[in-house]
């Protein structure tokens, strides 16, 4: 009886990983999952894990019409690019469930879908279809750089220092998301003669709903979802701190029934654009999507990609040459980095990282969006990436693939019922992204801002990620700025130098290191 009690006070500390109670034994098929996914060995349970999936889902299906309106411009209709994305997001994320069996959701990325729009085909000149042949060259790079181990060595030759600092700036990042999304912070930028003509860059919306003649300037369409938001992210705040289960998920449910609830009243009152939002929401038949993604997507890569006439009638070869290899490059370094970023700061935030402080099942989870990747160009769409809101559904309780698996299926259900996702208004899923943001900044806690040398780069790390709209450029000002001050700090030690002059940390600088720097400033210098 001795041995026995002995044994179950050493196995409870695993089932309690990350401090939550675990849940209890499970039978049948849910043992099986339990088995396979881990999730009591995980502290979990299957309801922390399809509340965390459903947070997630809601947190990034925007991406499906976002990216649909944006490469829909380059020739595709915006159905067949809503199919495209739907499906890469469904691939993705059942292998980030199934292989790497992470909390973790792939889809085409924020960024990298701009990069391809308005510099591959519009400012290069480059066809639809001739970028897929980026994208397609992007995934299979990552295919081998993954099977090589390279991936984990060029993750491993990040500093310390901005490894830490990476959540924080992500959290800031997907803050910053959610605020724009909602319309929180808007653009403050006028363009006046091809050029941008601007104080701020960015502003705080106006809530100003005093009639025009007297100074107003917003409308209450306009202002109801703002402070849907806002009093979500309070409520959230206030359900967490009393220990509310689901606390998130309430808070964007309830958010999306306070926003059509004011959308009613406003159209009852004859709110202009109240009256829009309601009128011009309707239920699409998803057949005619499917169809377009079969005539003018999936495949194109292949019948069309290759094909670089078009190009050719006003540039050299030469010239082509070059787009494609530093086109190439810069969707492989900001799709790397990327998710090796999001890896990163969604496991810290979850307490997911393993006692050495690395990636759990890093292998796995790279060759899930370098294969991701490589599908997503054949079916038609920009560079399938994790995507940094899966933090939110982390931030909800979920720990295993099982989370994952059900964000995929939800996917499946948005490719034909898109009007329904839609009716999960950017206020509501605005909640999650900021308050996520809120709870991944505690990292910065760890690093060591009285030294000037930790400072710099963790600063430039946190900061460069919202103010640039990319995860990979703030790992890049990160991992640059720490070797040169690094590399000075070195040059003039054994000099008469004060000793808090002296960078404190003991970390050596690494050759793979000086190659990522390297690789950085080529791409700036490239393709910017």
């Amino acid at each position: 009886m001795e041995t026995e009690d002995k044994t179950v006070q050493t196995e409870e500390p695993v089932a309690q990983q990350g401090g939550t109670a675990a849940a209890p034994e499970y039978k049948g098929f849910a043992a099986k999952l339990d088995k396979f996914f881990g999730i009591r060995k995980a502290g979990s349970t299957f309801r922390k894990e399809i509340i965390g999936g459903l947070v997630t889902f809601m947190a990034m299906v925007y991406i499906l019409p976002v990216n649909a309106g944006m490469l829909s411009l380059t020739g595709p209709s915006f159905g067949a690019i809503y199919i495209a994305t739907a499906l890469s997001a469904i691939i993705g994320t059942m292998l980030m469930s199934l292989l790497a069996r992470l909390p973790m959701a792939q889809a085409s990325g924020m960024g990298l879908n701009a990069f391809f729009t308005y510099t591959i085909c519009f400012t290069f000149g480059l066809s639809y279809a001739n970028a897929l042949v980026l994208i397609l060259i992007d995934g299979v790079v990552f295919i081998l750089l993954t099977v090589t181990g390279l991936r984990k060595m060029l993750f491993n030759a990040i500093p310390k220092v901005v490894r830490v600092a990476i959540p924080a700036g992500i959290g800031l990042f997907i803050a910053f998301i959610g605020m724009q999304n909602v319309g929180l912070v808007t653009t403050d930028a006028q363009i006046v003669d091809g050029a941008v003509n601007s104080a701020t860059i960015v502003k705080l919306a106006s809530f100003n709903l005093l009639p025009a003649k007297m100074g107003g300037s917003a409308t209450y369409g306009s202002v109801m979802p703002l402070i849907v938001t806002i009093v979500g992210i309070m409520a959230v705040a206030i359900m967490s701190k009393k220990g509310v289960k689901g606390a998130v998920l309430w808070a964007i449910l309830g958010g999306a029934a306070l926003y059509w609830i004011l959308m009613a009243i406003g159209y009852g009152y004859g709110d202009a654009s109240c009256i829009h939002v309601i009128d011009t929401f309707t239920f699409d038949n998803p057949g005619t999507a499917f169809k377009d993604w079969g005539t003018q997507a999936v495949g194109k890569v292949f019948s069309d990609g290759f094909n670089f006439d078009g190009y050719l009638a006003t540039h050299n070869g030469g010239s082509l040459a070059l787009v494609i290899i530093s086109s190439s490059f810069a969707f492989c370094l900001v799709d790397m980095f990327d998710t090796m970023g999001t890896l990163y700061g969604a496991c810290a935030r979850g307490n997911m990282l393993e006692e050495d402080g690395g990636i759990p099942n890093i292998n796995k989870a790279m060759i899930c969006d370098a294969i991701a990747t490589t599908a997503g160009a054949i079916g038609g769409t920009s560079t399938v990436t994790t995507f940094v809101e899966s933090s939110a559904g982390i931030g909800a309780g979920a720990r295993t693939g099982l989370a994952s698996l059900m964000t995929a299926g939800c996917f499946l259900v948005a490719m034909f019922l898109s009007p329904i996702a839609a009716m999960i208004p950017s206020a509501a899923t605005s909640i999650a992204l900021i308050y996520v943001g809120v709870l991944m900044m505690n990292c910065v806690r760890e690093i060591e801002w009285t030294d000037a040398a930790e400072a710099v780069p963790a600063f430039l790390t946190i900061a460069m990620m919202p103010l640039t709209y990319n995860i990979s450029y703030g790992i890049a000002f990160g991992i640059i700025s720490w070797l040169v001050i690094k590399a000075c700090l070195m040059l003039f030690k054994g000099k008469k130098t004060e000793p808090e002059t002296l960078d404190k940390s003991e970390e050596k600088i690494n050759v793979v290191t000086i190659v990522i720097a390297v690789m950085f400033i080529l791409m700036f210098f490239l393709t910017h």
